[in-house]
C-alpha cells in the first residue's frame, strides 16, 4: 500500500475540512511522522493563511513549516496552465512533495477546495495532480440538499472519471446526507459501479451545527467588534433576525439561535433580548449584532458593564442594516483551530459514520513499530469508544470536570455521570456555554439510591465501629457516592482528585471497593510518550518504600497495565546496581522482588535489578547483560520506591519534552483513577479514557 494519499472533494462546501480532521487522526494513531500538502490554495490575500492548513497544522500541532504545505494559489495555477507552463506546474508540486516524503512516513494531500468560478478547471487538476504524484484518491462527494438518485448519479460519474484515469481509490465518502438509513444509497451506488467489492463506500449524515456559522465566525466575516461577552463567541447562529418592529411584537420572531440584528440605538430591542436569554419561556438567542455604528445609550450600557457575566454576545458594526444583513447571508460555518466544539463533533460524527478499523488498513500497510504521545492517545479515545462505559465525576460542579465532560460526550468516549448541586451543575454547564444533554446529574442526597447506598455502606463498616449517622454523611460526600455507584455496578469506574487529595479519592474505593484477588495494594503507573515510544513507570504516586513482596506486586500489576494499553511488557527491576554488581540492603530487596515476580508469572520478561542505562540503551545493555531479553528493550520500569519514581518520571518529563499520562491507579477490583489538582481538560479526557479501558478489561476478564 502507498504512503500517501489524496482527499479530493467535487463541489464546494462539501465539508472536507471534517473529513481531513479525521483521517489525519486516523492515519496519527498508526504512523508516527504524517505530513500534510495542499497542492494548490485558494487564498491568495497577503498575509492570509489558507483555511485547512492552518487547521490541520494548529490542532494536530505538526513539526511542518507553512511553506512548506503548498505550491500555488489557485490563480497562479491558471495563469500557467494558460500560458503553457503546465509542465512546471507539475514538476514544482512534485518536487515539493518528494521533500515531504524524504522526511515523513505519509504525506497526506488534500485537492482544491471549489470555490472558483471553473469548477471544470479544478476538476481537471485535481486528477491531473493525483495522477502524477502516484496518490491513491479518497473522493468525497456533496450529498446535500439532493435526493438518492441525484447522489448515486452524481457520484457514479466522479468515479468513473477518476477511473478513467488510472486511478486508485481508496475510498468513496459521501458527505452531508440528510438523516435516515443510508443502506440503500450504498447499495445502489454499488450496482451502478458494477463492483461491489472494489472500494468501501460510506455515507456521513449532515451534522448542522458544523455547517453553522458561530458568533465568532460572524465577528472576523463582518470585522466587528465585541462589545460585551467574549466568552460567549463559540454560540451558533442558526438564523438571523432584523429586529425593526416594537420589542412586544419583536419577541414573537426569535427562535433558539437567532443573531439579533438591530441598529446600535435600539436599547428596547436589546434589553428585550438579554431578558429572554433569561426566561425559560423564550428561545435561547445567540446574540446580538448592533449596526450602524451606533453605540447603546450611556445608561444601557451601565446597566451592561454591571451585569456579571453577560449572558450573549454584543456585537457593533459600522455598517447599516441592510447592508450587514446582505453580507452575512454569505456566510457559512466553518471549523477554526480554536473551535474546539466543531473540531470534537466533526471527529465523533466521522468515527460514528466511518469504519475506522477498515479504512486504516487500507491506509497504512504495516502495524506501528513506535508509538508517539498523539498515537497513544488518539488509540485511548478509540479503544475507550469501542464499548462504551459509565464513568462517573464526583467534582460535578468543577469548570475542568465540565469542560472534559463536554468533549468525552461529543467524542462518544464515555457515559458521563455528574455528581453534586443538580442547579449549580446546570447554571454552570450554561454559564460555560456547553452541550450535556447526554449527561446524568445525580445530587448524591436527593438520589433515590442515597438509602440504599447508606445501608449498604453501614452493613460494609460496621465491624469498624461506623454508625448509621456516620454512614448518612459519608453518602452524603460526592467522593464516597460515586465510589459506591462503582461498587453496585451503577457506574463502571471513577474518576476524581482535580479538588481533593489522592487520599480522598483512594481511601473509600480501599474500605469497600478493595483490592484483586492476588492483589495486597493499589499502586500506579504513568504512561510516559517520549517522542519514539511509550514506556510505563511504577510506582511514581502512591506506595512510599515498598517491601520486595509489594515491589513484586507492583511489578506484576504494571505489566498487566501495560498489556492492557498495547504495550509488550519487558520489565526492568530498577536499582542502582546491575546484576551481582553492586551489594546493599536497597539492592537486596530489588533482587528478592525480582524473585517472588518470577515465582509467581514465569512466563513474564522480567529482569531486575538493572540500572536504568541498561534497562533503557542496548548498547549499554550488551555491554553489562549481553544475554539478557529486556535488557536494553524495557518497556515497564519499576523504582524501587517512591522518592525515585516520582523525581525520576517528573526528570524525564522535563529534560525530555515528554507527556506523562497518568497516574493511573492499579490492583482494585473496579478501575477508581486519581487526578491532580493541577490537571488540565486534556488531563481529565485522558484519564477517563484509561478508566473506561480498565472496566473493559476487568469486565473481559470475569
Amino acid at each position: 500500500m502507498a504512503n500517501h494519499l489524496y482527499v479530493t472533494g467535487t463541489e464546494p462546501r462539501s465539508g472536507k475540512s471534517a473529513i481531513i480532521l479525521g483521517i489525519m487522526q486516523l492515519l496519527l494513531r498508526d504512523v508516527q511522522g504524517v505530513a500534510f500538502f495542499r497542492p494548490i490554495i485558494n487564498t491568495t490575500a497577503e498575509g492570509v493563511r489558507d483555511h485547512d492548513i492552518n487547521l490541520v497544522l494548529s490542532h494536530f500541532n505538526l513539526d511542518i513549516s507553512y511553506k512548506e504545505t503548498y505550491s500555488y494559489t489557485i490563480q497562479e495555477a491558471r495563469e500557467m496552465i494558460n500560458s503553457g507552463q503546465h509542465e512546471a506546474l507539475l514538476e514544482k508540486i512534485l518536487n515539493d512533495f518528494n521533500s515531504l516524503h524524504a522526511n515523513y512516513d505519509f504525506v497526506l494531500c488534500e485537492g482544491t477546495d471549489f470555490l472558483g468560478t471553473d469548477p471544470a478547471f479544478e476538476f481537471d487538476i485535481n486528477i491531473d495532480i493525483a495522477s502524477n504524484l502516484g496518490c491513491p484518491v479518497l473522493l468525497i462527494a456533496n450529498g446535500q440538499k439532493k435526493s438518492k438518485d441525484e447522489i448515486v448519479a452524481s457520484t457514479h460519474l466522479t468515479v468513473e472519471s477518476f477511473e478513467e484515469k488510472g486511478l486508485d481509490i481508496v475510498a468513496c465518502i459521501i458527505n452531508r446526507v440528510e438523516a435516515g438509513d443510508h443502506t440503500d444509497i450504498i447499495e445502489a451506488l454499488k450496482k451502478e459501479l458494477h463492483c461491489p467489492d472494489c472500494f468501501p463506500i460510506y455515507v456521513i449524515p449532515e451534522e448542522l451545527s458544523l455547517g453553522k456559522p458561530t458568533v465568532a465566525d460572524v465577528v472576523k466575516w463582518l470585522k466587528a467588534t465585541v462589545i460585551y461577552g467574549k466568552e460567549r463567541v463559540d454560540n451558533l447562529v442558526d438564523n438571523y433576525v432584523i429586529a425593526a418592529m416594537q420589542v412586544g411584537n419583536f419577541l414573537n420572531y426569535i427562535e433558539p439561535g437567532s443573531l439579533v440584528i438591530t441598529p446600535g440605538d435600539r436599547s428596547d430591542i436589546i434589553l428585550g433580548s438579554l431578558a429572554s436569554r433569561l426566561s425559560t419561556t423564550f428561545p435561547d438567542v445567540a446574540g446580538i449584532l448592533l449596526t450602524g455604528g451606533l453605540r447603546p445609550s450611556a445608561s444601557v450600557r451601565k446597566l451592561l458593564e454591571g451585569w456579571v457575566g453577560a449572558p450573549v454576545p454584543i456585537l457593533s458594526v459600522d455598517g447599516h442594516t441592510y447592508k450587514t444583513t446582505r453580507v452575512l447571508y454569505d456566510l457559512y460555518g466553518r471549523i477554526e483551530p480554536e473551535d474546539q466544539r466543531k473540531i470534537d463533533t466533526s471527529l465523533r460524527v466521522f468515527e460514528s459514520s466511518v469504519n475506522i478499523d477498515e479504512l486504516g488498513k487500507r491506509l497504512v500497510a504495516a502495524c506501528p513499530t513506535v508509538v508517539t504521545p498523539k498515537m497513544f492517545e488518539f488509540g485511548l479515545i478509540l479503544k475507550a469508544k469501542a464499548k462504551k462505559q459509565r464513568i462517573v465525576l464526583p467534582e460535578g460542579t468543577g469548570e475542568r470536570i465540565l469542560k472534559a465532560a463536554d468533549i468525552l460526550l461529543r467524542r462518544g468516549v464515555a457515559d458521563i455521570i455528574l455528581l453534586g448541586s443538580v442547579d449549580i451543575i446546570r447554571r454552570q454547564i450554561i454559564d460555560l456555554g456547553l452541550q450535556l444533554d447526554e449527561a446524568t446529574i445525580i445530587e448524591p442526597a436527593k438520589s433515590p439510591d442515597y438509602g440504599d447506598y447508606v445501608q449498604t455502606y453501614y452493613e460494609l463498616r460496621k465491624h469498624k465501629g461506623i454508625r448509621e449517622e456516620d454512614a448518612r454523611d459519608r453518602m452524603s460526600d460526592p467522593t464516597y457516592f460515586g465510589t459506591m455507584m462503582v461498587y453496585k455496578d451503577h457506574a463502571d469506574g471513577m474518576v476524581s482528585g482535580s479538588e481533593t487529595t489522592t487520599a480522598q479519592t483512594i481511601r473509600p474505593a480501599l474500605e469497600f471497593i478493595k483490592t484483586k484477588p492476588g492483589c495486597s495494594l493499589v499502586s500506579s503507573v504513568f504512561f510516559m510518550c517520549l517522542k519514539d515510544r511509550v514506556l510505563v513507570y511504577g510506582d511514581c504516586a502512591v506506595n512510599p518504600n515498598p517491601t520486595a513482596q509489594e515491589l513484586a506486586e507492583i511489578a506484576l500489576s504494571s505489566a498487566h497495565t501495560a498489556r492492557v494499553f498495547g504495550i509488550e511488557p519487558r520489565v526492568a527491576m530498577l536499582s542502582y546496581s546491575t546484576g551481582a554488581s553492586g551489594k546493599g540492603q536497597e539492592v537486596e530487596k530489588v533482587v528478592e522482588a525480582t524473585r517472588i515476580a518470577h515465582e509467581r508469572a514465569p512466563e513474564l520478561l522480567l529482569e531486575g535489578p538493572l540500572q536504568y542505562d541498561a534497562a533503557v540503551d542496548i548498547e549499554v545493555a550488551r555491554a553489562k547483560m549481553p544475554d539478557s531479553k529486556v535488557a536494553g528493550r524495557a518497556t515497564v520500569f519499576i523504582f524501587p520506591d517512591l522518592n525515585t519514581g516520582n523525581n525520576t518520571y517528573k526528570a524525564v518529563q522535563r529534560s525530555a519534552q515528554a507527556v506523562a499520562v497518568g497516574p493511573v491507579l492499579q490492583g482494585l477490583k473496579k478501575p477508581v483513577n486519581d487526578l491532580s489538582r493541577g490537571c488540565t481538560v486534556p488531563d481529565i479526557v485522558n484519564t477517563v479514557a484509561i478508566t473506561a479501558i480498565q472496566a473493559q478489561a476487568d469486565k473481559e476478564a470475569q
